[in-house]
């Protein structure tokens, strides 16, 4: 039995399906702001998110460049890119998988934003970075498992870097500074604590997850289980279709991404349901939005109905809308169902 070197298949996952629609969902559009996956122990959260890693498509990045640099994209090019374009160097551009970084709890300051070499910048007058976890993660995904438990100074990095898109380390007096533009994807189980609002509201989506409750369900779980643990790779082999079915919706679905379309009632629709159910800011309507988009692609249209938005709402709400005291946080899908049977 070698299970160390087998990832349990994503699509050999029972049921759970919206938590893997919203990982679906954040792989064909990056821009959806990642996900976090609330639940109770054993509901397969990080078995969803490591096995995540075999259908991530692959992108362009600038040869040799530690930072993964995308060679089409000015803007975000580290310091390295930028100085070799500017001597009239011409970039290599290959091509790589997108990759999982884990963030694990007890990782301390320096092992996330990376290290400068003090002595090496005072003897040679150059700086010398060593790359951290926020370098690796720069256009993959960072995955944090036991979310609510990271310490509140990482947590600060996190926010800075979700803000600025850049990485910045700062140690006697010399500062260095990296891209960092990455797919943030969190598990935790609330009873072990919440998160911080700030955290919680850098999330796009939250899924709720909770065991199975159909009985040959749950039977169907513990058969793949001990099938898989049996043996992995012969396992792996029953779902390699499925994987390739679903890996090759998500690239269709990234393609026609951009030219997927709106109409002003879906617009006012978004509105609406934000308005009603009380959410902060603007914040909400905008990734209701942009969800529903992606919900069209992956289904491979390219116009958005009532229907995907609906189904957006239940992602995106979850954590926007204001609680009040002794409310279990449950969001009411009824309500929003009326306001769109009133707007439509």
């Amino acid at each position: 039995m070698d299970m160390v070197n087998h990832i349990y298949p994503f699509t050999a996952i029972v049921g759970q399906d919206r938590m893997k629609k919203a990982l679906i969902l954040n792989v064909i559009n990056p821009l959806l702001g990642g996900v976090l996956i609330r639940g109770e122990k054993g509901t397969a959260k990080s078995t969803a998110v490591r096995a995540l890693a075999e259908l991530l498509p692959e992108r362009e990045m600038v040869e040799g460049c530690m930072f993964g640099c995308a060679p089409w994209d000015g803007g975000l090019l580290c310091g390295s890119c930028t100085e070799r374009l500017e001597k009239g160097e011409k970039l290599k551009v290959c091509s790589s998988k997108m990759r999982v970084i884990d963030l694990p709890v007890s990782a301390t300051e320096d092992r996330v934003v990376g290290t400068l070499d003090i002595g090496h910048a005072i003897k040679k007058g150059e700086k010398k970075f060593e790359a951290g976890i926020l370098a690796q993660a720069n256009r993959n995904i960072l995955y944090v498992d036991e979310v609510n438990l990271l310490d509140d100074h990482v947590v600060d990095v996190l926010l800075d870097c979700a803000a600025m898109g850049v990485n910045t380390i700062e140690r006697e007096g010399i500062s260095f500074t990296h891209p960092s533009r990455f797919i943030l994807v969190g598990t935790m189980n609330p009873e072990e604590g919440d998160l911080r609002p700030q955290l919680l509201d850098m999330f796009g989506l939250v899924v709720d997850v909770v065991g199975e409750k159909e009985t040959a369900r749950r039977m169907e779980v513990i058969k793949r289980r001990l099938e898989f643990e049996r043996d992995p790779a012969a396992f792996a082999v029953k779902f390699e279709g499925s994987k390739q079915q679903l890996s090759d919706r998500i690239s269709g679905a990234s393609h026609i991404l951009n030219n997927v379309s709106y109409d002003d009632k879906i617009l006012e629709l978004a509105a609406r349901i934000s308005i009603e159910t009380g959410v902060d800011g603007h914040r909400a309507d905008i990734a209701m939005i942009k969800t529903a988009m992606t919900i069209a692609a992956f289904n491979l249209r390219k116009d958005v109905t009532e229907k995907d938005l609906l189904e957006a709402a239940e992602l995106v709400l979850p954590h926007r809308m204001r609680r009040r005291p002794f409310e279990d946080g449950v969001m009411e899908f009824s309500k929003i169902e009326n306001i769109m049977n009133t707007v439509m």
